[in-house]
């Protein structure tokens, strides 16, 4: 007896409807009259295999046909506990997916999406197929219901799922684990997953920040054939074999500048004025000397593409015998360098430059907190002894570096105000304090020296036509200077007006405009968020926000893996390979290390965010039942969030707001419709601490309703 095919049943019933929707029960009814002996178990069998496949979709007006030309290639990006975003491998536009149409889908899964109707700023879409499942580690918490153990994810679900403990780790509610799902459901929650690992108490902020290197394929730990090679080129007798053939620097007045705790130093400088300007030198160690192509230490740092720091802890690109040993410049050791010579007028204008293979020996490690001191006039004797060999060096250094800030004002780069964090962590590796990340002269110094040095790296490369990897920063888009123009009008901020092209010296003029104002911080970010996220790429398309056609990353190779590739190119074509060949040579590894380096900065980024969000919420326990003054940083449909002076943040939730109906205008206020008030962007606010949670990193307050405080403002 034939077997009935349902699949093709279904198909051909929902090919007759021309593109309309069927409700289950009516395609069941449908089925139940048209097939004999119809079997309901293999009919809905068949109907979750062609859901599967992409054939056939379903959604709240019913099952529908797919038409496959208008599905999307996606990758899952990202996913919390309630939605997630899709980028198009076409594009690379990103679609917003709320939690329901994810089907399921893990980070880095390819998947096939359909376009729907967009109710935020983002378009939207839904998971119609997960056509390459690719990621299925997770980390959670275990929690008890019901007396019974689950897995609280920390993303993926906002229900706790079941798990399998095949190795019989001893597990306690609130430990912080490492999952793996064994068995995909159609939604987060219907995932069956086992424990691989436990991390200890999700209480504890360090414990949390390593659940988030591991799930992000980060390891402080490197391959034992990677360390072998380390050790192995490690060989200090071969600087002075090399010193034959570079440039002979060691006696100059070199000396570096960095944070007291550093130990991987990168790079140096030695400053002179002369009768036409200054010269200035920007010596960078050089790794790529030491790291050759495909060596496992090659390997190894492309796959990490940058060192990730967070709290009092950097997880390195490259082993300590490198980062900390033979390529960081400490004082008074001989090292091999990659140097950019320059020569600058009297302006602080670029005139001519070269770059050479050099040694060099710092003569003084500096610290940006001692040098800001005997800057600002507070010399002592400890500090001038320390300094005696390079001190002839400061005033011109000084002198050049307030010309090249003028320089920068003048081409009007915007001046974004980062408020970063400092974490002050105990003996017992708790974060026991938070304060803003002070930055003073001579790190304004360093900076500038360094974008010298990186401008001219990118305008080397361009000039010779060699394949390389350059730092990029493209326009803003008409759409999102659109939102930020909505979201400035509603705080009564002047936007320039009718313009064809939006400058980065109007991006200037509104955060000047706003300067000292109450609003300076949400605008800030505002115009932070409306710009472009930075890159790499091999075309050399300049950089919006520092206002240069030329810019790469040259800088820092001990740390980054797009500084250690142009070294490698630059070096060869210095050699005497000629530009055709190195294009031969490198054109698909430029390529190849800018994707590669974006993408690990971006991982970079989100796990140096995330563990600082933990390491904040720890300290913020202590802090329960306090009260605290604050002003509102942004604006939510569910609540504001609020920024402390030491630059916590935490949300009040509406909820705790006074009783009414509220209306959020979609960017910067909250308006109670019952009673006028508004909680705006840039508002004071005196709050109450009332809920910590380690493991999210997330911090509830609620408002104190002090009318005398308020008063006050």
């Amino acid at each position: 007896m034939k077997k009935t095919d349902y699949q093709k049943i279904i198909i051909e019933k929902l090919k007759k409807m021309q593109k309309k929707t069927i409700k289950f029960k009516h395609l069941l009814a449908d089925m139940k009259k048209s097939v004999r002996k119809f079997d309901f178990d293999a009919f809905t069998a068949a109907l979750e295999k062609l859901k599967k496949i992409g054939e056939v979709g379903e959604n709240e007006k019913g099952i529908f046909l797919i038409d496959k030309k208008k599905l999307l290639k996606c990758e899952v990006v990202r996913v919390s506990k309630s939605f997630g975003f899709v980028k198009n491998l076409a594009d690379g536009e990103e679609y917003f997916v709320p939690g329901k149409l994810l089907k399921g889908a893990l980070p880095t899964d390819i998947v096939l999406c359909m376009p729907i109707k967009s109710y935020g700023q983002s378009p939207e879409a839904e998971v119609v197929v997960v056509a390459a499942e690719n990621c299925n580690r997770f980390t959670g918490d275990i929690v008890s219901e019901f007396g019974k153990l689950r897995i609280m994810p920390d993303n993926l679900s906002k229900h706790a799922m079941d798990f399998e403990n095949p190795d019989k780790l001893p597990l306690s509610e609130g430990d912080k684990v490492m999952a793996q799902i064994i068995r995909r459901g159609s939604s987060h929650s219907e995932h069956l997953c086992k424990v691989v690992s436990s991390f200890g108490s999700s209480l504890k902020a360090s414990v949390c920040a390593l659940s988030v290197l591991d799930v992000n394929g980060v390891t402080p730990v490197f391959p034992p054939e990677v360390i072998a090679n380390a050790r192995e080129v490690s060989d200090y007798r071969e600087i002075s074999r090399q010193t034959a053939n570079r440039l002979d620097l060691r006696e100059q007045p070199i000396f570096t500048i960095d944070s007291a705790d550093t130990k991987d130093i990168d790079d140096a400088i030695s400053v002179e004025k002369t009768e036409n300007g200054y010269k200035l030198g920007v010596h960078i160690a050089d790794v790529s000397h030491y790291v050759t192509p495909k060596s496992p230490l090659d390997d190894e740092a492309l796959r990490r593409g940058t060192s990730v720091y967070y709290a009092n802890r950097v997880v390195p690109m490259l082993p300590k015998e490198l980062s900390n040993g033979i390529c960081s410049l400490n004082p008074n050791e001989d090292r091999l360098a990659f140097s950019c010579l320059m020569e600058l007028d009297s302006e602080g204008v670029v005139k001519a430059f070269e770059f050479k293979k050099t040694v060099i020996c710092s003569k003084v490690k500096g610290v940006y907190s001692e040098i800001n001191k005997i800057l600002a006039g507070e010399k002592t004797d400890e500090l001038c002894e320390k300094y005696a060999c390079v001190t002839d060096s400061f005033d011109a250094m000084y002198e050049l570096s307030q010309k090249l800030a003028k320089r920068k004002v003048s081409r009007g780069a915007p001046s974004l105000e980062s408020v970063e964090s400092k974490l002050v962590i105990s003996d017992e590796d708790i974060c026991v304090g938070v304060v803003p990340r002070s930055r003073g002269v001579s790190e304004e110094i360093i900076e500038d020296f360094m974008l010298l040095a990186n401008e001219s790296a990118a305008r080397f490369a361009r000039e010779n036509k060699l394949p390389f990897v350059y730092r990029v920063h493209e326009d803003p888009s008409a759409e999102k200077l659109a939102t930020l123009k909505g979201y400035l009008t509603l705080l009564n901020v002047p936007f320039p007006n009718n313009k064809m092209q939006f400058s980065p010296k109007d991006f200037s003029d509104i955060l000047e405009r706003t300067k000292g104002e109450s609003c300076q911080l949400a605008v800030n970010n505002m115009v932070l968020r409306s710009m472009a996220k930075a890159k790499y790429s091999v075309d050399p398309i300049g950089h919006f926000g520092l206002v240069l056609s030329d810019y790469a990353h040259f800088t820092s190779p001990i740390r980054r893996y797009p500084d250690l590739a142009i070294h490698r190119i630059m070096s060869q074509f210095l050699s005497g390979t000629s530009a055709e060949e190195c294009r031969q040579k490198f054109s698909a590894f430029a390529d190849f290390a800018a994707d590669n380096s974006t993408n690990t900065e971006i991982r970079a980024m989100t796990i140096e965010r995330e563990c600082e969000e933990k390491y904040k919420a720890e300290y913020m326990k202590q802090k329960i039942g306090q009260q605290l003054e604050g002003v509102i940083s942004s604006v939510t449909s569910f609540g504001v969030f609020v920024t402390l002076p030491d630059t916590c943040e935490g949300l009040v939730h509406i909820d705790t707001l006074p009783e009414g109906e509220y209306y959020f205008d979609g960017a910067v206020s909250l308006k109670n419709m019952n009673t006028g008030d508004k909680f705006t962007v840039g508002d004071p606010m005196l709050i109450e601490v009332i809920n910590v949670n380690v493991s999210a990193g997330k911090v509830d307050f609620a408002p104190v309703y002090d009318d005398d405080y308020f008063d006050e403002y």
